[in-house]
């Protein structure tokens, strides 16, 4: 057989070799993730920070779905089991794509190790039972997600763990709710779904003098608005399913902070108890922050616009925004957050509850554009009535303590135009 023949046929396996050895080897590593200059904007962050390349030299950030990784011999193996918060061994713990989002979040929050999860409320499990053991007290915000109020107050007084609510904006009552075993406070700002924004420097450091660690849930402003690490909070909370994906397809949760606090409490908890955030999952996170601030910036603006509307609409009876004037907290939003967000609440007028829900429910059946959904920080609009769903599972006695009322919806606004969202609403609003 002719030679040129020959090395003709020989090509494709020469090629597949290559590929091979090429694949063991991105397999095994990856370069090491891009150091991004402190000095550069959060813009720039939000794109570049946590790109890490294999092999490949791929521009868009790899999807690893994989659930193990191969080693070299039985020694490797053992190297990088002995050493796997370093190293990628197992994906219930470790995995390039899930790295490449940790570090990107940790770089736009400011903090130095970020811990992925499943979702906001595996977040919240994995660093109350990494951290707090059975006699431990907890201090928390009474202002805050249905699913968060029913695990402190239900699922962790199972184990030992007790719950003190407080108001979160009297400084007063933080104070007095430590006792000598509380070692966490819970805060979120805004809170869900009154908006209302607690002093985090002031909590911080009534927190520290006790001890504790304070965990501050950023979901409602994400660090484009918001960065608690730099306002005193040790521990930063995400539901990454809300603006940080920001197009409702995923879910996902996080938690940042020190490096030390990250690896020694958090990472070992999450390698044994598996709440693990998926490589896909991770990427879709990825290409949602890089049009994290764009987002959110334009979706405020939207908010503002509905929200000052609102507050002088006939129908309603109160708007919770703290880019309102009128917001108690406005002057104190406006010193720690980049803006009052996109989420607003209001309450609509009525005798009795019966008719404030009625008039409440006709307001969200009327809209068209709005989508009737418990979830937000979506580029789409949603809307939803906190007392029967959201916050459905909550006692009455604990939704009155936080002001929700069978009147109250709750809107996160999306990209819409915003005068096609006041007509939306104003079909229900009218009638």
């Amino acid at each position: 057989m002719p030679t040129q023949k020959r090395a003709f046929l020989l090509l494709p396996f020469v090629v597949a070799l290559v590929l091979s050895s090429r694949t063991e080897r991105s397999h095994r590593t990856l370069e090491t993730r891009t150091n991004m200059d402190d000095s550069l904007n959060f813009d720039t962050l939000a794109v570049r920070s946590g790109t890490a390349r294999s092999d490949f030299n791929e521009h868009s950030e790899a999807i690893f779905l994989t659930s193990s990784f191969v080693f070299a011999s039985a020694a490797d193996a053992a190297v990088r089991f002995a050493n796997s918060e370093d190293n990628f061994t197992y994906s219930r713990f470790t995995n390039p794509t899930v790295s490449m989002f940790q570090d990107r979040l940790a770089a736009l929050e400011g903090g130095e190790a970020c811990m992925a999860t499943a979702s906001g409320m595996a977040a919240i499990m994995s660093v109350v039972m990494s951290t707090l053991q059975a006699g431990d007290h907890l201090v928390s915000s009474q202002a805050l997600f249905g699913s968060t109020l029913g695990m402190f107050s239900q699922i962790f007084s199972k184990f030992g763990i007790t719950t003190t609510f407080v108001d979160p904006t009297d400084l007063d009552a933080w104070q007095n709710a430590v006792r000598p075993e509380t070692k966490m406070f819970f805060l979120e700002t805004p809170s869900n779904p009154l908006t209302e924004v607690s002093d985090i420097a002031a909590i911080s450091k009534i927190a520290k003098a006790a001890n504790a660690v304070f965990v501050v849930d950023n979901c409602f402003c994400s660090p484009a608005l918001q960065q608690p690490l730099k306002l005193g909070a040790d521990v930063v909370m995400h539901s990454a399913t809300k603006f940080l994906d920001g197009q409702g397809r995923v879910l996902g949760g996080a938690l940042v902070g020190s490096k030390k606090f990250i690896m020694e409490k958090v990472f070992p908890f999450v390698r044994s108890a598996g709440p693990t955030l998926s490589a896909f999952n991770a990427w879709v996170l990825l290409k949602g922050m890089e049009t994290l601030s764009l987002r959110v910036d334009k979706q405020s603006a939207n908010a503002l616009e509905i929200a000052r509307w609102l507050e002088t609409h006939p129908a309603v009876n109160r708007v919770f925004y703290p880019g309102l004037e009128s917001h108690p907290q406005h002057a104190l939003a406006m010193r720690q957050q980049k803006s009052g967000g996109a989420i607003l609440s209001f309450e609509l007028k009525g005798d009795t509850p019966e008719q404030m829900r009625a008039n409440a429910w006709r307001v969200i059946d009327s809209t068209k554009i709005c989508s009737i959904t418990g979830n937000l920080g979506d580029t789409r609009t949603t809307i939803t009535h906190p007392a029967t769903t959201t916050h459905g599972r909550v006692t009455p006695e604990a939704r009155a303590a936080a002001g929700i009322s069978e009147g109250l919806i709750r809107l996160a606004v999306g990209l819409e135009n915003a005068g096609d969202i006041r007509s939306d609403l104003e079909r229900g609003l009218a009638s």
